[in-house]
């Protein structure tokens, strides 16, 4: 870069200086490269049937906001893992039951935002170290469980209305599971094999990840309880996201990534906002845009990074209230945003700092 030569503040602090971050295999040069992909090309339109299909029911009995929460349960498809149907069916049944597990202890903690942070901290704590021990760490990893438990956290306090959310969510996993089964029926080869997993982390070091991600997660809910937004769940799931970069670098590279792709897509749905799309247009969009992230998210963040940008509004508000305070909204999710990355870089610093990356037990 021309600049370099221009700034005397390259030589005095070389991780900031421009070339550090345009030099190939570095954030800023990384932002727009496509990354290839082992995953098949039909999975992110199974992901996108889950995800429809219930908002799609919820639409045509009348109440959308009934099908957004059995929605979420489509996530969990992206666990099938395994090469064999039975091991495949048996991981995703499992998946499913935790992430109710998980819905249910946020709605429960929702009534108090004292104890909140800490509930999501040690829950969060508990759904790496679990994971770790039992070697699910492919991605998805413990995002959706810990952002399903951010959601319910951060909804209204309704004890009456929470059996009604669990078994929205249940119904959910119910369809995910059919999807998942007729999919791998589909796909599926006869006498397939999968490799055994290895285990890469000893206790020592599985345990100071868990840790790390309950302390950040338990920092974030609470900076966000303390800031006057009406969806403070952004802020701690924006940051596990970026802490799951598979670096200290490369969750830097998310951070900035999480913040290109976000200003990029708040003003696609800024401009989608003022077209005022209705219920049933809303509900065909979300279908699309998940099949669209989930195609692009493991071949380039950024680019995935503005369409989830355009779902989650969608997901989070009705087209009423986004039609009438769409600035406010979207301030509003920029500053998450903004907020949940720096979080997210400093704590993907500290956990892959050298002093807790590579413990070994005495």
């Amino acid at each position: 870069c021309p600049l370099c030569s221009l700034c005397p503040l390259c030589s005095l602090c070389p991780p900031f200086s421009i070339n550090s971050y345009f030099a190939p295999g570095t954030p800023m040069n990384s932002i727009f490269a496509f990354n290839k992909s082992t995953r098949r090309w039909d999975l992110p339109i199974a992901a996108g049937l889950a995800v429809g299909i219930p908002l799609m029911i919820g639409w045509s009995l009348g109440d959308l906001n009934a099908g957004k929460n059995a929605s979420l349960a489509g996530l969990s498809i992206l666990y099938i893992q395994s090469d064999r149907l039975a091991e495949r069916m048996i991981l995703l049944m499992a998946c499913c039951f935790g992430l109710m597990f998980c819905y249910t202890v946020g709605l429960f903690f929702s009534f108090n935002r004292m104890l909140a942070p800490f509930a999501l901290g040690l829950l969060s704590f508990g759904i790496h170290y679990s994971l770790h021990k039992l070697n699910l760490t492919k991605p998805p990893g413990n995002f959706f469980f810990i952002m399903l438990a951010s959601t319910a956290i951060c909804m209204p306090a309704d004890m009456e209305k929470i059996p009604q959310r669990i078994g929205y969510l249940a119904m959910g996993t119910m369809l995910t599971c059919a999807i998942a089964l007729v999919y791998s029926l589909l796909t599926l080869k006869p006498n397939a094999t999968n490799p055994a997993p290895t285990i890469n982390k000893d206790t020592r070091t599985n345990l100071n990840e868990s840790l790390i991600f309950g302390f950040f997660m338990f920092i974030s809910l609470g900076l966000a309880f303390m800031l006057p937004f009406k969806n403070p769940y952004w802020i701690p799931i924006t940051c596990l996201a970026v802490m799951q970069g598979s670096s200290s670098q490369h969750a830097r590279t998310r951070g900035i990534q999480r913040v290109v792709g976000t200003i990029i897509g708040l003003g696609l749905t800024w401009l989608i906002a003022y077209a005022h799309p209705g219920p049933l247009a809303i509900v065909i969009s979300i279908t699309l845009l998940q099949i669209i992230i989930k195609f692009l998210v493991v071949r380039n963040y950024v680019v995935a990074t503005v369409f989830i940008t355009v779902l989650t509004i969608f997901l989070a508000e009705s087209g009423g209230d986004l039609a009438a305070n769409t600035d406010a909204i979207f301030l509003a999710r920029l500053a998450d945003i903004m907020i949940g990355s720096v979080l997210g870089i400093i704590g993907g610093w500290v956990l892959h700092h050298e002093k807790f990356k590579t413990t070994t037990a005495e």
